[in-house]
């Protein structure tokens, strides 16, 4: 009878102590690991806050850098190439002539060119500003 009641207390305490530690003395339930919590970002969310700069030369036929890079309302491409990159520009900060050191030696007939989206915008990058999820690429290439 002792092995019997000392079995059944045995069960007793188990199940009190499996009862005991699936409840939450809050009364709230936590989060749900698929789901975000306030604080928590979402990979969808982070990718439209940032952009994707590509540095590449020769109509990409050598890719020199890649980088996605979180951007704020009204940055300008130029602002976030500088922070960035090492960029040296021309005609007070209009014209890029140079990214990570390299750029047209004397009497070459090239630059660096500029597409958003696949598409060449028809202003400069201090004047372009940027927008969550743009695809930058800058090329260098020859212009004539």
């Amino acid at each position: 009878m002792k092995q019997w009641l000392f079995r059944f207390g045995s069960f007793l305490v188990a199940i009190a102590l499996l009862v005991g530690c699936g409840n939450d003395d809050s009364g709230t339930t936590a989060p749900s690991s698929n789901q975000p919590s306030e604080n928590q970002v979402t990979q969808e969310e982070q990718a439209a806050e940032t952009v994707l700069i590509t540095i590449s030369k020769d109509d990409g036929a050598e890719y020199l850098h890649e980088k996605e890079i979180p951007i704020e309302q009204g940055d300008t491409l130029m602002d976030v190439m500088e922070e960035n990159f090492y960029v040296e520009t021309e005609q007070n900060g209009e014209f890029i002539t140079s990214i990570e050191r390299l750029s047209a030696k004397e009497g070459e007939k090239k630059g660096w060119i500029y597409t958003v989206n696949g598409e060449m915008p028809n202003v400069g990058a201090a004047e372009y500003e940027l927008k969550p999820g743009d695809k930058v690429v800058f090329d260098f290439q020859a212009w004539e």
